[in-house]
């Protein structure tokens, strides 16, 4: 059943405030200068997030890259904001309808982060429509891809899409009127509506709104001046040009069509963003994979929490939506321009090489080449860094593991699988080779879930053992297991990681896979699948440190463990790499032994409510952020411990969400060859001066500059470079 919002919304009202326990046995001896409960010493988890967007943004502004690049970063920032107001402005809205006066780690009241969403994002979309209208537009159409108004269009080639849109769109739009024998329509979530005024020569001024399909492409092409008609909705994609024109506007130029009779005397464009936080009331589910399916088909009528507008939409239009749709005038934004930019995707299918950035070959490492993966895996254990490292390797894992005699189980977590994914079909191929196959599907994964339903039936289909995982947790371990029966007993053989498996986004986001057949990690990767598909509240394992249990403890205690070197012996060294920075406990640990001196480098590429450079307390704390070509999505956590060293790699976040409420998975790298490669990774990523950002003690970041005379870093050309190279045998 979809949710009553209570329990569920209110357990992470405050992201800080389930994370007390661990740092206030441990500050209880230490002597600081501050409370470390004082609020200014924590940066707003949401307005954090925003600066993360604001990186993004500017990787679209910087003409460094490729055009189409640019373009492509400017949709990402779009729909990274239509995501944070559909999760997190829905989340606050909905502690303020419920009174909630909570404050934040930092401070604020719900209505104050949402005053100061606002203050941080108006801007920014002011800054998005001018820069593709004065840039963006004009140097795309110097490289022959021409946006152009409707109205500029020449006379054939509106009469042409006249035609089109007689023949495609006119059957699949709907006007809805609102009037006393009308209901306000639903708006659904980010759809691409049109607020039509009428006149109605015996009734007056009516109002209809039309809803633009989804089904058709935003930006339609424009068919040349000597296109023939006689083509349907395939040919207008093969008539034209790189010419294109706005589904919206099409479709308001033809308005006749639809009112016949009436004089249509304007169309405004807007957009709705719903709440699409739809949790579950789990533990009253009776078929889980039923309720999230329902869930999921109620994300559409979640409650508005923001209406898009055309900024020249006269008053009484916005009246009659904001009244309608129940807004406040602060959830009203009015665009001047551009509407929905997440679009903009739509150009990056085009087939312009001299305008992307140059494509690259992921390495083979040698486990690729080998005969049998897993000869290779016992001599040694292997590192994987996508995407320099090719994914194949996973799926060769897994296709070997599906025909091999020798191999009698295969178990697997999935969160986000692609479409035509060879991991499912290698887990269906060793199903229908008498292979045991269970997987733990998690269903809940935000805006996957529909995919992940349709996997989980068809494994399921196929014969496959298949559970949905941990009522009121998400599964987010990255984890494979394959046992096999070989001349001294059964070998179990472990992949662990930092992503999904998922081969498209391995193109594309920075993760680290390791394959490893250590006794330790297989019995501890059995132990958690047996509590994953059965029932166990085991919560110590001999090697992996998982969540939700004693992950925290784990990370709070070494970060201490750090401190207290550091008092002895002064070479305390710690550096992280990792995608959030939120959880206090985890926050408060990392002062303390910043106050003692211990010397900490943190890479976190989106939240971070740590704020360095407080004299006394966070003054050894560097802070950077690398937003680039690929998303940075590895883990790792690395530890001197006075030159013994320690360094966790795996799928968790130093978040509240990652520690208590979803099953993670961190590991320790023990053969040091891998873990001098990783040392490397890490390190390399540190010393960007190329795309990383510095943390202010304000809660801004500025671009880091190289030293002087020294040339810039970017870490992520460097791994190109260098791809493959921690292959190397040493």
């Amino acid at each position: 059943m979809a949710r009553s919002k209570g329990h569920s919304r209110s357990r992470k009202a405050d992201d800080h405030a389930s994370s007390e326990g661990s740092s206030a046995t441990i500050r209880q001896a230490v002597t600081l200068p501050v409370d470390l409960d004082d609020p200014n010493l924590y940066i707003n988890r949401e307005l954090s997030w925003l600066q993360f967007n604001h990186r993004v943004l500017e990787e679209a502004l910087d003409n460094r890259h490729p055009l189409l690049e640019r373009v492509k970063f400017l949709a990402i920032f779009a729909n990274n904001l239509d995501e944070f107001f559909m999760i997190r402005v829905a989340g606050l809205r909905w502690q303020l309808a419920m009174g909630a006066q909570e404050r934040s780690a930092d401070g604020m009241t719900p209505d104050q982060q949402l005053a100061a969403i606002r203050r941080d994002v108006l801007p920014e979309l002011e800054t998005v429509s001018e820069y593709w209208r004065t840039v963006l537009i004009p140097q795309l159409k110097d490289a022959g891809i021409k946006v152009q108004d409707y109205a500029d269009l020449k006379r054939n080639q509106r009469r042409v899409l006249r035609e089109y849109f007689e023949r495609e769109l006119f059957p699949a739009l709907t006007p809805l009127a609102f009037d006393p024998g009308h209901p306000f329509p639903h708006i659904s979530n980010l759809s691409m509506n049109l607020a039509v005024v009428a006149r109605d020569p015996k009734k007056g001024e009516r109002f209809a709104r039309i809803k633009v399909p989804g089904t058709f492409p935003r930006l339609l092409r424009i068919p040349s001046e000597e296109a023939s008609t006689d083509y349907g909705s395939l040919g207008l994609a093969k008539a034209a040009s790189n010419r294109f024109v706005w589904i919206e506007q099409v479709v308001a130029a033809n308005l006749d069509m639809l009112f016949p009779g009436l004089e249509v005397l304007a169309a405004y464009p807007f957009r709705v963003t719903r709440d699409a936080d739809q949790d579950l009331e789990e533990d009253e589910a009776a078929d889980l994979l039923a309720a999230v399916e329902h869930g999921v088909g109620m994300r559409h009528f979640g409650s508005p929490v923001r209406l898009e507008i055309a900024s020249d939409t006269p008053d009484r239009i916005r009246d009659i939506l904001t009244s309608n749709l129940e807004l406040a005038p602060y959830q009203v934004y009015s665009v001047t321009g551009l509407i929905g930019a997440s679009d903009l995707m739509q150009f990056t299918a085009m087939d312009r090489p001299d305008l992307k950035d140059a494509p690259f070959v992921p390495s083979a490492p040698p486990i690729l080449k080998t005969e049998d993966i897993f000869a290779a895996i016992r001599r040694r254990p292997r590192v994987l860094y996508h995407p320099y490292d090719s994914f194949a390797p996973v799926v060769e894992f897994l296709h070997q593991a599906a025909r091999d005699p020798a191999v009698i189980a295969i178990k697997q977590v999935l969160y986000r699988v692609g479409a035509n994914s060879p991991v499912v079909a290698e887990l269906m191929e060793a199903r229908e080779r008498g292979k045991q196959v269970a997987v733990l599907v998690e269903l809940k994964a935000r805006f996957d879930e529909e995919n992940n339903i349709e996997w989980a039936r068809a494994l399921d289909q196929a014969g496959i053992h298949v559970v949905y995982g941990f009522v009121g947790l998400k599964t987010h371990a990255k984890l494979l297991l394959v046992v096999r029966r070989e001349r001294d007993g059964i070998v179990r053989y472990v992949h662990l990681g930092t992503g999904n498996y998922n081969e498209s986004t391995a193109r594309v986001y920075a993760d680290l896979g390791y394959f490893t057949c250590d006794p330790a990690v297989g019995a501890d990767a059995s132990d958690l699948f047996n509590a994953l598909t059965g029932y166990s509240r085991n919560d110590a394992y001999r090697t992996l440190i998982v969540a939700p249990g004693r992950m925290r403890d784990e990370i709070v205690n070494r970060i201490e463990r750090e401190r207290q070197r550091h008092l002895s012996e002064g070479d305390g060294r710690l550096a992280f790499k990792l995608n959030a920075l939120v959880d206090k406990a985890c926050i408060q640990a990392l002062y303390m032994a910043s106050a003692a001196g211990v010397s900490i480098d943190l890479q976190v590429r989106g939240v971070c409510c740590l704020r360095p450079g407080i004299p006394g307390l966070s003054e050894s704390i560097r802070v950077t952020s690398v937003v680039g070509r690929f998303l940075e999505h590895a883990r790792m956590y690395y530890f001197h411990n006075g030159g013994d060293e320690e360094l966790l790699i795996g799928s968790a976040d130093l978040m509240p969400r990652n520690l208590y409420r979803r099953v993670e998975v961190l590991f320790p790298v023990k053969d040091s060859l891998s873990r001098e490669h990783l040392r490397e990774i890490l390190q390399v990523h540190l010393r960007d001066t190329g795309q990383a950002r510095i943390l202010l003690p304000n809660g801004s970041y500025e671009r880091r500059q190289p030293g002087s005379g020294e040339a810039p870093l970017d870490s992520q050309a460097w791994m190109i470079a260098h791809r493959g190279s921690w292959h190397e045998e040493r």
